[in-house]
């Protein structure tokens, strides 16, 4: 699975970063529906780093298509609900 990291690259990740990825969307569904920014900054920053230990860089070069997009880490929730409306991530 190829993972995109806005303002750091794709990644390439296995089954097991795969699988603790989507429990991360799960809580970061949760903390968007209780509108809860610091759940949320938590859950974006663990699944980036899910994404940074357990994958593989893929060189700036290679143009796959990305599976998944996550915002930068850094980014809060009312900033990736705009991209998602804007439709410039894809939820």
């Amino acid at each position: 699975m190829i993972v995109r990291i806005v303002g750091e690259g794709q990644f390439e990740i296995g089954e097991s970063a795969a699988a603790r990825l989507e429990e991360l969307d799960d809580e970061l569904d949760a903390a968007v529906q209780a509108k809860d920014d610091a759940k949320f900054k938590a859950a974006l920053s663990a699944s980036v780093e899910v994404v940074r230990s357990g994958g593989t860089p893929l060189p700036a070069e290679s143009l796959q298509a990305a599976d998944i997009i996550l915002p930068a880490s850094d980014a809060d929730m009312d900033e990736v609900l705009k991209l998602l409306n804007d439709g410039q991530l894809e939820s």
